[in-house]
């Protein structure tokens, strides 16, 4: 069964009397294990598709299926838990949690999922030195580097074994060593654990690594190729 497929999905917001197509009709499916790339310039639609897939908007019209299930028929609650328990995300700007050591930001997730204290403890270490911030796990935001937060990001969004990882423009803020070596260490963590990855991007480094390349222009589907 496919992980993620979108139906004649359009998407529109309005301001004011100016209404702006950010989607015009997607039709997409992602397979299991995909580490797949949406890429095109700016304003082509790829964050807001991305958002659709991790529940955190609704089309305008047509569905969104994750695991085969419609997102667009669920309730707040049920789409809470789908993102809680189905769904990592890795946002360009971290979002990790100021006041929270790099640990407590990586535990947070499985708090909410009510995972015991020593599990809890146990696998955060654990993804941290997968990530190679074993030696980070006491330091906050604040003491770490852009690159170290957002392996700090994608630990948190592993951590509570999803099904599916989204990220959007993860490699934005950081210089091409570090994104190089974020971005193999997600393909790594794709293969090992199987993973599915779908990143917005337009990030030559991301399309080199990916295993297919989804191209959107103007709101629709201009390209997609598998490598």
């Amino acid at each position: 069964m496919p992980i993620v497929q979108t139906y004649d999905v359009h998407k529109s917001y309005t301001i004011g009397s100016v209404t702006t197509e950010a989607l015009r009709g997607v039709d997409l499916t992602i397979g299991d294990g995909e580490f797949t790339a949406i890429a095109g310039p700016s304003g082509s639609g790829k964050s807001t598709l991305l958002n659709l897939i991790g529940c955190l908007d609704t089309p305008t019209s047509g569905s969104v299926e994750v695991e085969g299930d419609d997102v667009t028929q669920m309730s707040s609650g049920q789409l809470s838990e789908l993102r809680r328990n189905k769904v990592g995300f890795v946002f360009q700007a971290y979002n990790l949690i100021p006041v929270l050591t790099a640990l407590e930001n990586v535990e947070f997730v499985m708090l909410l999922q009510g995972v015991s204290d020593k599990e809890r403890h146990d696998r955060a270490v654990g993804i941290l030195e997968t990530v190679g911030l074993g030696e980070y796990i006491d330091r906050r935001p604040v003491e770490m580097s852009g690159g170290q937060q957002q392996r700090v990001a994608v630990a948190r969004a592993i951590v509570a074994e999803p099904a599916l990882i989204l990220a959007d423009e993860p490699t934005a803020n950081l210089d091409s060593a570090t994104g190089g070596a974020l971005l193999d260490t997600m393909r790594e963590l794709n293969e090992e654990k199987g993973i599915t990855f779908i990143f917005s991007t337009h990030d030559s480094m991301v399309m080199e690594r990916a295993s297919r390349l989804v191209h959107l222009r103007d709101g629709r589907i201009d390209a997609d190729e598998t490598r």
